[in-house]
């Protein structure tokens, strides 16, 4: 049996403009380095024990052409003046054998702190509830973290805003975990 259980996430954004919805697509891909994959969207697990890395180090255990894994956020729009925002959340356990979740978020005419914090609070939501904790879940304003009872889960997001600046062009931005073998 295939052992797909990734070893390292990375995280990545991009925006992306065009005449067309798709080519705006193709250039977010292309600002978030991850262009050059066969992009597969899976849900949101984050695999128990894997190794946060930068982009440019998970970059380097990926060839141009695989199937590569992601949680993907997106956004796109035509509309003069729109704002844009996609996000991915993340919240893992303190015990690092557990799995964590990650969460994909998209809006229109959030700003990049709203957008990221409620992709973080979704991601916290799902985890406490996976644990049975759900009304245990605290935030801790003094250490700007979740508390889950005794257990401090680590959040983050990473999201991606733009404003649709010209008539009748396509903007696109997306927000994405790269799951590597």
């Amino acid at each position: 049996m295939l052992n797909l259980i990734p070893s390292k996430v990375f995280f990545t954004k991009g925006v992306g403009r065009h005449k067309s919805e798709l080519g705006s697509f193709e250039r977010a891909l292309r600002d978030a380095g991850i262009a050059q994959f066969n992009l597969v969207e899976v849900s949101s697990i984050f695999p128990p024990n894997a190794e946060i890395v930068e982009r440019e180090e998970g970059l380097k255990f990926l060839k141009p052409g695989q199937i590569v894994f992601v949680v993907m956020a997106k956004n796109s729009s035509n509309e003069l003046n729109r704002m844009l925002s996609a996000s991915v959340g993340l919240a893992i356990p303190k015990d690092r054998s557990r799995y964590g979740y990650l969460s994909e978020h998209h809006s229109f005419g959030e700003t990049s702190q709203v957008a990221g914090d409620y992709a973080e609070d979704l991601a916290a939501e799902m985890l406490a509830s996976t644990l049975g904790l759900q009304s245990h879940l605290e935030w801790d304003e003094e250490r700007e973290v979740w508390k889950l009872n005794d257990k401090i889960l680590k959040t983050s997001n990473i999201t991606s805003t733009a404003v649709v600046e010209k008539a009748g062009e396509w903007t696109t931005v997306i927000a994405a975990a790269v799951l590597v073998p």
